[in-house]
């Protein structure tokens, strides 16, 4: 089950916000834990079992790790949690992968193939298991003492809104919620704007450009003109953007109605002057986990030599794309983000201060979208021949077809990525995403909340594309 499903928009949302408005404060954890698990077993019914297995373990050997008194024993416990989790998400997301590259070896050498069943990967497994990891890592270093009671664990992990794509919330920074929290009418009020306007950023903005992205891009480059590859991957870096970023507003908008208070996902990344500071504006959540957990352990910025900083930096974002999909292009991707990465703090941050802001601008939303080239095409060759067609200066329209709707959606798209590169935009955003706790800001709120939640529920009726791009990372 997802958010933009009708299944969820119709029946599970308003059931549950009904529900929980009514029942007796101390019954609302259970609730929101039952729900959770509800609603992760309707998409994966057989994964529960292991979910709740992983995470009893978890809360148990993480009870140990905080009680014990000797360091060798904490240590010894926190590898054991860690190597549980991780080798769970490398099964289950890395094996049919490692196998793929293991028999096309064999194959160049004239082996047999290893046989192999297909492994179905578990919605959601990357973020779960990034949150497992916090929880023992943060009680391990003792930033937060680990809570007491079973089901808040259970709570902290399966927790619906966050549960399938993030944001990824570490554990110091909700623990203290989940015990005890109190939601007011303004955190209703604009939990659900905030929901509404990421459901139409979902269904009617990435839906549209997504369906035109997929008939550009899915065709042989060899096909397609100058002026077809651009408008593909503008659609698809538009798509992926509100998509995700549209999916990131649902939940911290559902978080806010139920007195939870996410970190941000994102914050207009494609405002960004530099590759440096896109990754301070995408996926936040996931950088600041690579950050603390990942690149700061290896050394981060305190290393001896530059060639050190350079490699930290180029091994976090190739484990960084290996995360987002098991499969090359991933890697090249990310190995695409660390180069430029590197070429920042070597000379090119200096250069782009030069030039100024917009002409930054403008180059590093080329380079992003240059990158998402490897991200939606998986095979090399193919997307390094987008690439090629995306410079061939061909701007022959002659098999380039797109209908009204997609143009008028594409525009608005633009406009609503770099309106906040002036005041007004700025203005716009504090209004929409934080308003005013008044009765005058109430009433056209709540009215247009309900008019983009009608409209979306409306398109995801009648259309059958309505895919999310982050669904089983």
């Amino acid at each position: 089950m997802v958010f933009s499903s009708i299944t969820f928009l119709i029946f599970f949302f308003p059931a549950f916000l009904l529900i929980y408005q009514f029942i007796d404060k101390k019954y609302k954890n259970a609730f929101i834990l039952c729900a959770s698990i509800f609603f992760y077993a309707w998409g994966a019914p057989k994964f529960i079992f292991i979910l709740l297995a992983t995470t009893t373990l978890d809360f148990y050997l993480v009870k140990a790790l905080d009680n014990s008194t000797t360091e060798r024993k904490r240590k010894l416990l926190l590898v054991t949690s860690l190597l549980m989790n991780l080798s769970l998400l490398a099964y289950f997301k890395y094996a049919n992968f490692f196998i793929e590259n293991v028999n096309a070896v064999l194959n160049v050498a004239g082996f047999t193939n290893v046989t192999w069943t297909q492994i179905i990967l578990p919605i959601g497994i990357s973020f779960y298991t990034f949150e497992t990891v916090t929880y023992v890592v943060d009680v391990y270093r003792k930033v937060h003492k680990p809570l007491n009671n079973f089901w808040d664990y259970q709570l902290y992990i399966i927790l619906f809104p966050k549960l399938i794509a993030g944001p990824i919330v570490r554990f110091h920074s909700i623990a203290d919620q989940i015990t005890e929290r109190n939601e007011t009418i303004d955190d209703k009020i604009h939990g659900f704007t905030r929901f509404c306007v990421g459901l139409a950023k979902k269904v009617l903005i990435a839906n549209v450009l997504g369906a035109q992205a997929d008939v550009i891009m899915n065709q042989n480059p060899e096909s397609l003109t100058t002026a077809s590859t651009w408008v593909g991957i503008m659609a698809y870096t538009f798509q992926i953007y509100f998509d995700f970023s549209g999916y990131s507003d649902m939940a911290l908008g559902i978080g806010k109605m139920i007195g939870f208070t996410f970190p941000e996902n994102f914050n207009n990344p494609y405002n960004a002057t530099s590759i440096t500071e896109f990754w301070r504006r995408w996926h936040i959540s996931l950088g600041a986990w690579m950050k603390n957990y990942l690149y700061i352990p290896l050394g981060g910025n305190k290393v001896d030599t530059q060639w050190r900083l350079f490699f930290n930096l180029w091994l976090v974002f190739l484990i960084s794309g290996l995360w987002h999909g098991a499969s090359w292009n991933f890697v090249i991707w990310g190995a695409f983000h660390g180069f430029f990465l590197i070429i920042d703090k070597a000379i090119l941050l200096k250069f782009l201060a030069k030039i100024g802001k917009l002409p930054s601008v403008l180059f590093t939303f080329i380079i992003v979208m240059i990158g998402w080239v490897f991200f939606r095409i998986e095979g090399l060759a193919q997307a390094l021949h987008y690439i090629k067609k995306m410079f061939a200066f061909n701007f022959h329209t002659n098999n380039l077809h797109t209908s009204l709707e997609f143009k008028c959606t594409l525009v608005l798209a633009i406009i609503i990525s770099f309106i906040h590169l002036f005041k007004i935009g700025e203005k716009l955003q504090t209004v929409v995403y934080n308003g005013a706790n008044t009765l005058k800001w109430y009433i056209p709120a709540l009215l247009i909340s309900f008019i983009m939640y009608t409209l979306s529920v409306a398109a995801v009726t009648t259309s059958t594309f309505n895919p999310f791009i982050y669904f089983r990372f």
